[in-house]
């Protein structure tokens, strides 16, 4: 923390009665640090996590702008998401409370439009997403010419869910005296582009890397199969039973696929992500909040718009695509002088090699562990019932308890007998349906003994004459398939091709997950062997035989 209280930041005595309402006496680092530069009408960059008070940060300077006298929109705010947009609105009409003058609006798609036309009328602060406030803009509802302040809240996701056209549309057609205010829990080229595109001598905020150490959260992964990532899944919350926890998938489809399997083997989970109606993804996030359900299955974008600070878990089904929301995801856990923990799963040694760089952003140590066997599972459970059994046995029992035990041994039934059905109603920590699930060790010896299967090969567009090694093509197909170098078969290498033998189940989904990738610098494109071609000695392809154009349709060629 910064040590500043709100009261050395001379603000207003409305402004400070509200600050003190929400229950805030001292500010954050990205308070303290950008309230002041956004009061003096500087444009800023600024990093910053969730959590850390960034509405705060830029609600104030926000509301202290606005003119009594006018009836104008002086300040719009971007946000990603529905959710999110809403949030905001709250938290700036929260600060507002004691200055009657400053009309917030937050419109959003999926919102009245009727209801959104008569809010605008009166607004002087406008929140919303990027769609909607172009919506209103060609629809003429929404006037911007009188626009004192821009910020852009959480600008990587907007980003990342294609909006970027749209912010440059808004941005283009706001007046040049405004002010432009950017806060992103990452910063990457496109953020930085917008930023000198738009923005005038822009100060850089940035919460010292030091500070992100997140001390109080113990970072583990496991390495397993790419193939058994669900049964995992399923093994680490038999065993750890978190009380609250968030899993982070990178695609809505996998969301979906694991909300499914998760409850079907009795979890109290729900999923979250941005093609659900608005409708069940306020309730979804309802419950979450309220600990009506306990695990979260979300995509990054979706879980921007929860702020619990009780989670126990998060753990990364997928590890996630940009650096920094690494940080982003894990730091969720573990707040409030709370101890966290984030769980990892990784598949093959490329991914774990990823992992430990992004943990290496926290200044943190990240360990490997075990995926737990369904005894160590039976074994944690036999401690937890005890501890709650001689927890429960510090009260006094109800009398109605005692007068049916009592009645059980006068009919001849061993108090033994009847504590142990007691325990089989109450289904406490049953592992019955776990004795199917069988992960096998993801590397060394055991895995290379694994049982024999089935090869297929498919060809990359580079070879010796790009200076490609087995090394080269190895790493790429681990990092971008996932797959552990043991599943992959013989590579060899020509001059301007090579040809790669990986699992004939596999090989559909390695050649998806090749499109686009670089190799020693150059673009590749992939295309599949025939099977007649495999058993023969793969030495030479020519680059035009018949089946390269049958591989580009079915879209694995450029």
């Amino acid at each position: 923390m910064s040590n500043q209280t709100f009261s050395q930041l001379a603000l207003s005595a409305e402004l400070l009665e509200a600050v003190t309402e929400m229950g805030f006496t001292e500010a954050t680092d990205i308070q303290a640090e950008s309230i002041p530069l956004i009061r003096a009408g500087t444009d800023i960059l600024a990093r910053s996590q969730t959590g850390t008070g960034k509405t705060v940060a830029f609600g104030i300077p926000a509301v202290e702008c606005i003119s009594p006298d006018s009836r104008n929109v002086q300040v719009l705010v971007l946000s990603p998401t529905r959710e999110l947009a809403r949030q905001c609105g709250g938290e700036i009409r929260k600060l507002a409370r004691h200055l009657p003058y400053v009309n917030v609006a937050d419109i959003f798609g999926g919102g009245d439009y009727r209801g959104q036309f008569k809010e605008l009328q009166s607004a002087n602060v406008v929140i919303g997403t990027p769609g909607r406030i172009m919506d209103h803009m060609r629809r003429g509802t929404l006037n911007l010419s009188h626009l004192k302040m821009v910020i852009l809240d959480e600008a990587d996701e907007m980003l990342n869910m294609g909006f970027r056209e749209d912010i440059e549309v808004i941005l283009q057609d706001v007046p040049e005296t405004r002010q432009i205010v950017l806060f992103s829990a990452t910063i990457p080229e496109e953020i930085l582009t917008i930023a000198q595109q738009f923005q005038r001598d822009p100060v850089r905020v940035e919460i010292n890397r030091e500070q992100i150490t997140l001390e109080n959260i113990r970072q583990v992964y496991v390495e397993i199969p790419p193939k058994k990532k669900p049964e995992a899944l399923t093994l680490l919350l038999h065993y750890y039973q978190p009380c609250r926890a968030i899993i982070f998938s990178n695609t809505k489809t996998m969301v979906d696929e694991l909300t499914e399997q998760l409850s079907a083997a009795g979890f109290s989970v729900e999923g979250l992500h941005g093609d659900m109606k608005q409708l069940q993804r306020t309730t979804v996030m309802n419950s979450f909040r309220q600990g009506r359900v306990s695990i979260l299955v979300a995509t990054d974008v979706a879980a921007r718009g929860i702020d619990v600070s009780d989670l126990d878990y998060v753990i990364n089904f997928d590890i996630p695509k940009e650096p920094d929301s690494y940080v982003h995801r894990i730091g969720r856990t573990g707040r409030a002088g709370r101890a966290g923990t984030a769980v990892t799963l990784c598949c093959g040694r490329m991914q774990v090699i990823q992992l430990q760089r992004l943990a290496a952003r926290t200044r943190s140590g990240i360990e490997a562990i075990s995926l737990p066997r369904v005894s160590d599972i039976e074994q944690v459970n036999r401690e937890r019932t005890l501890k709650e059994l001689e927890h429960a046995m510090k009260s006094e029992p109800l009398p109605f308890h005692t007068e049916v035990v009592e009645e059980l041994i006068r009919r001849g039934h061993a108090p033994e007998r009847i504590a142990v059905t007691l325990l089989g109603l109450s289904h406490l920590h049953d592992t019955k349906a776990l004795k199917d699930l069988s992960v096998p060790a993801a590397t060394g010896k055991k895995a290379r003994v694994q049982e024999r299967r089935p090869m297929s090969a498919f060809v990359v567009s580079v070879g010796s004459a790009n200076r490609t090694t087995e090394r080269h093509i190895i790493g790429a197909v681990t990092e971008r398939a996932g797959i552990s170098s043991h599943d992959i078969g013989k590579v060899q290498i020509s001059e301007s091709f090579s040809t790669v033998q990986v699992p004939a189940d596999l090989l559909e989904e390695v050649m998806r997950a090749m499109r686009g990738c670089k190799i020693c610098g150059k673009p590749v494109h992939v295309m599949p062997v025939p099977e007649q071609q495999i058993r023969k000695k793969p030495a030479h392809y020519p680059a035009a035989k018949p089946w390269a154009k049958k591989a580009k349709h079915r879209g694995y060629g450029a």
